[in-house]
């Protein structure tokens, strides 16, 4: 054991004699590591965002959306004709009454008002829906309460806001109680509720996300702001006919949502004549962003794997020319009584040292990387115990395999010839 110790300090000691070639080969190894833990944590942190906002609009729903044709459908008043498309109510009661494992659907439809209180003017987006929306759509109410049956059975004139619309209005007070106007017609708040997630799918955004959103009840919806919805802008003049924009159904459990939302889409196929709506599915879309995640994670692992790589590379170059300068040194050694195995041993302690050390270093700054994206660039980044022990054990195995090579090369040099060396 005390031989072995004198090699490994011999090892340590011939480090420190080259000290800046060293320190370049650990800080190779330290930027290959951290580059492991830094581009993982980042890929990961996307992946649980993204399978964060699917799971909000819950694996059990399948959402069906308006969706607005490039032509003119529909008959009009015959100067300003009305673009009429978009679901039914008569599809929403269809997929209710017709199809097993249907627990609920949720209708509601969006109208572009001007909201003011007090003072304070700014455009929204109102949303009639059903008082049962939150526990469909998996939202908490914030302050307050959502509207009863009793407010839809009577159209009562009340409202929920989302918690940045409360801001931008209502400024530090507290929105309970007080009273809005929704374009002419007094609205009296009765609670917050958080704002509703976003999707993104093939790039495009394929959820209504509207900071600037209040939630009324759809029959006050269909008595204060009509069935038609009129837009006027300067030079403009629009006016469309939607029933609901958006139906959210929701299914008694995950093994019946594919069955479902294949029979939702032969029912909406046979009701209309053009495909003006689009079906959603979050659990084909979890599933979907889970391969994509796999894809990333080992494009990324592959990319921070080079880095190592040519670390490892970095080391066996070094180790090389330490085995060329230091042939007398070997050969003394051998002339002395050193082994073959007492060579080696020194090499490896050597490349051992310096990809351990760059490892550690490594770790030290994989850690603090995301954590600066986070702080900066506001990007969620999630690092998990599986990536520092992967890239920590990646550069020890990387400096073990590059360091054989030179070390079996030096113990393999004949004593009398590396004794001659200049």
């Amino acid at each position: 054991m005390s031989r072995i110790w004198r090699t490994v300090l011999l090892g340590l000691r011939s480090l420190r004699l080259h000290l800046l070639r060293s320190s370049l080969t650990v800080i190779g190894i330290m930027f290959g590591v951290s580059s492991v833990i830094a581009m993982l944590s980042v890929g990961e942190g996307a992946s649980v965002e993204a399978q964060a906002q699917l799971k909000a609009l819950g694996s059990t729903n399948i959402i069906l959306q308006s969706i607005k044709p490039t032509q003119n459908q529909g008959g009009g008043d015959g100067n300003q004709r009305s673009l009429v498309y978009g679901l039914k109510y008569n599809d929403a009661e269809m997929i209710r009454s017709t199809l097993p494992g249907v627990r609920v659907t949720v209708g509601a439809r969006d109208y572009p008002k001007e909201l003011q209180f007090e003072t304070r003017l700014l455009q929204g987006v109102v949303r009639g829906t059903l008082p049962w929306f939150p526990k469909v759509a998996h939202l908490k109410m914030l302050d307050g309460r959502f509207f009863s049956p009793v407010h839809e059975k009577y159209h009562s004139n009340v409202c929920v806001l989302t918690p940045e619309l409360a801001r931008k209005l209502f400024l530090y007070k507290r929105p309970i109680g007080k009273m809005l106007k929704i374009g002419l017609e007094p609205f009296t708040v009765i609670g917050v509720i958080e704002s509703k997630t976003g999707v993104k799918k093939e790039g495009r955004e394929k959820t209504r996300t509207n900071v600037n959103m209040l939630y009324v009840p759809l029959s006050a919806s269909r008595v204060y702001f009509g069935e038609e919805i009129v837009t006027r802008q300067s030079g403009s003049f629009s006016r469309e006919r939607v029933e609901l924009h958006e139906i959210q159904v929701q299914v008694d459990d995950t093994p019946s949502v594919m069955p479902v939302a294949a029979s939702i889409r032969q029912i909406l196929k046979h009701n209309h004549r053009e495909k003006d709506y689009e079906v959603i599915v979050p659990l084909e879309l979890l599933k979907a962003q889970e391969r994509t995640k796999r894809v990333f994670k080992i494009v990324l692992a592959a990319i921070a794997g080079i880095s190592l790589v040519v670390g490892g590379i970095g080391i066996m170059n070094i180790m090389l020319a330490s085995v060329t300068e230091r042939t007398r040194e070997i050969g003394i050694r051998r002339a002395l009584g050193a082994q073959k195995r007492h060579i080696v041993l020194q090499f490896l302690v050597e490349t051992v040292v310096l990809s351990s050390l760059g490892g550690l270093m490594g770790i030290a700054l994989g850690l603090a990387v995301p954590w600066l994206v986070t702080f900066f660039a506001e990007m969620k980044t999630v690092v998990r115990p599986q990536f520092v022990i992967l890239s920590y054990g990646i550069s020890a195995l990387v400096g073990l395999v590059f360091g054989i090579y030179p070390a079996t090369r030096a113990a393999a040099l004949d004593p009398i010839e590396a004794l001659r060396h200049e």
